[in-house]
């Protein structure tokens, strides 16, 4: 069976980002640094890379090796849209949850008004890839009950506030450390598998 798997990044203290979704905030080192963390993020997970910089990263035939699918909220949606990517990820099957987002922002994006649990359940008993839970906080406490695993790429910053990992209902869900990779810019890179 297919798994939804929160790939995301975080601060020190549990954001994704900023109270105005920014996520530039993330330190990645000096340039040798980051180009080491992000040549082994992009072999192993190529597919999160968006459609429109795929080619500047060396991805652009790239194979998707873990997903065939993203799930993502309105927050995490929305900043592309503004800058004129209605199809972000074009490579992958895009599901937006939203009771505002127009149906037909784009044809390649289906829009989901209502019941994300749902559509998480449907989407698991289909033959492919993983399901990446791509953001945010909101959509990841509704769909905790169906996540499977988490990749969390931990950050050294304190953000101080902004969106939450997780919002939602108090409901302790304990995950194991299946895998941890750490990097020379202090990023760790961190694999949870559902207990």
């Amino acid at each position: 069976m297919r798994k939804l798997v929160y790939y995301v990044a975080v601060s020190l203290d549990g954001y994704i980002a900023g109270p105005g979704g920014e996520y530039d905030f993330y330190p990645l080192g000096d340039e040798e640094q980051a180009a080491a963390y992000s040549s082994w993020i992009n072999a192993r997970y190529p597919e999160t890379v968006p459609h429109f910089a795929r080619a500047a990263e060396g991805l652009a035939d790239a194979p998707n090796r873990r997903f065939d699918t993203v799930l993502m909220g309105l927050g995490t949606y929305g900043p592309g849209v503004a800058a004129g990517f209605t199809s972000p990820y074009a490579h992958l099957r895009q599901y937006v949850v939203s009771s505002t987002l127009a149906p037909d922002t784009d044809p390649a994006v289906t829009v989901v008004p209502n019941d994300p649990l749902a559509l998480v359940r449907e989407l698991k008993r289909e033959e492919g890839l993983d399901i990446w839970l791509c953001g945010g906080g909101i959509l990841a406490g509704a769909l905790l009950p169906e996540i499977d695993e988490l990749i969390i790429k931990s950050y050294p910053v304190v953000a101080g506030s902004g969106i939450p990992a997780f919002s939602g209902a108090f409901d302790p869900t304990l995950f194991g450390v299946a895998d941890r990779a750490s990097f020379d810019n202090d990023v760790t890179v961190t694999h949870f598998t559902r207990r």
